[in-house]
């Protein structure tokens, strides 16, 4: 890992950061505050009226949680470098955290799609139906915003930090106690929850907050994350492979979310260290982009016993993550089979994903190149895969504890 390719990854992940959130600061927001990145990947071309759910009528929930971490984490970053940014930053993410507490404090939730008139809902089979309200089942929307909520709470507004810190641990506890629905586009409820597939997806995304938490002093409350990877690892590795199963027994695999577990596992281990743990999970990486970094980068789902594809879809934010899980695992380890896996992934998304004149990514390609299938939301990312991995990126090769051997 030689210095030359480390100054230059540095700059180029630093650009790609600004692009995106230069891009960003540049629309129009949708509404009172919600950011925009309604644009279609591979026209450049905005969503509008006739767009049905991409176009402006509609709003995500997933999308602005993560917008307001993405901003949060930014403005933190480019305070003492680039005070004039971190400033525009915060002017928009202020913005965005009182549109989304508005919501938020409606019923204690935010929700995955929201109408014109800021109404949750769900596609039904005469269009749109308004979204039911149950108390004590949470998703993914609110995973998002609670992180989001709660960065921007310790930036803005630290007397409601305990809030927001008891809305995630709320998530965490619905996920522990089988009240955490993953697909919103079905009615809300108890039932749906408990009937779903034991998927690994919920505790890798709610992992991913520990690191929020260590970052903001608040590391005692980061016990779940000990619990979350040892759940993981004890109910979803599978030996044969050397991969993680998306369901207990079943053979489908998202190495993309394996790979973003391990990144998300290593942030936090960075707070409190454990070897053997590191060692482990530096072995399910590696295993994971060993089968996964196949065509244009990996796709959404390969089978565990034999290493193909199961879908025909790559979507982009596989290889953002994985750069931000090797440079993590290079840091803890020192591990060099980790940089040429980092440097497969580096030239994966700069070669098949970045477009720089349009400051993002195409969302989604296939073998013969870029196609309009959206993985999550219509909504193009504002940040969050693709700029907090590469931020995180930055801060290893910035530091002064990079491991090599």
């Amino acid at each position: 890992m030689n210095l030359e390719w480390m100054q230059s990854a540095i700059s180029r992940y630093d650009g790609c950061i600004r692009d995106t959130l230069t891009w960003m600061l540049e629309r129009d927001p949708l509404g009172d505050g919600f950011i925009n990145t309604k644009v279609n990947s591979i026209t450049a071309e905005d969503y509008d009226q006739h767009s049905g759910l991409r176009g402006p009528d509609y709003t995500y929930g997933w999308i602005q949680g993560r917008g307001l971490e993405a901003l949060i984490t930014f403005s933190q970053h480019y305070r003492p470098i680039d005070p004039n940014f971190s400033e525009t930053l915060d002017a928009v993410a202020h913005k965005l955290y009182c549109a989304l507490t508005g919501l938020q404090s409606k019923d204690g939730h935010i929700y995955f799609i929201y109408d014109e008139n800021l109404q949750p809902v769900r596609p039904g089979e005469n269009g749109m139906s308004p979204q039911d309200n149950v108390e004590d089942v949470f998703t993914y929307s609110d995973a998002f915003a609670s992180k989001g909520l709660l960065a921007a709470a310790c930036r803005f507004d630290p007397l409601r930090s305990e809030q927001y810190l008891g809305y995630l641990m709320n998530v965490i506890s619905a996920i522990e106690h089988d009240r955490f629905q993953m697909d919103e586009t079905k009615a809300l409820s108890s039932s749906n929850a408990r009937q779903q597939d034991d998927d690994f997806g919920p505790r890798m995304i709610l992992l991913g907050s520990s690191g929020l938490l260590h970052r903001n002093g608040l590391s005692s409350a980061t016990g779940f994350a000990d619990r979350f990877i040892d759940a993981v690892l004890d109910r979803y590795y599978d030996p044969d492979s050397g991969l993680i199963l998306n369901v207990p027994g079943q053979d489908a695999c998202n190495v993309g979310h394996a790979i973003e577990f391990c990144g998300f596992a290593f942030e936090h281990l960075q707070f409190q260290p454990n070897k053997p743990l590191v060692d482990k999970l530096v072995s399910i990486l590696i295993q994971s982009l060993n089968v996964g970094l196949q065509g244009p980068g990996i796709a959404l789902s390969l089978s565990a016993k034999t290493g193909d594809a199961l879908s025909p879809y790559y979507p982009w934010w596989p290889i953002p993550e994985a750069i931000r899980a090797c440079m993590l695992g290079i840091q803890l380890t020192g591990d060099q089979q980790l940089f040429s896996y980092l440097q497969q992934a580096d030239t994966a998304f700069f070669s098949n994903y970045w477009q720089s004149g349009q400051r993002f990514a195409y969302q989604t390609r296939t073998l013969d190149g870029p196609v309009d299938f959206v993985p999550a939301t219509p909504d193009l990312d504002p940040g969050y895969h693709t700029g907090l991995s590469l931020l995180a990126a930055i801060r290893v090769l910035q530091s002064d504890n990079l491991s090599l051997t």
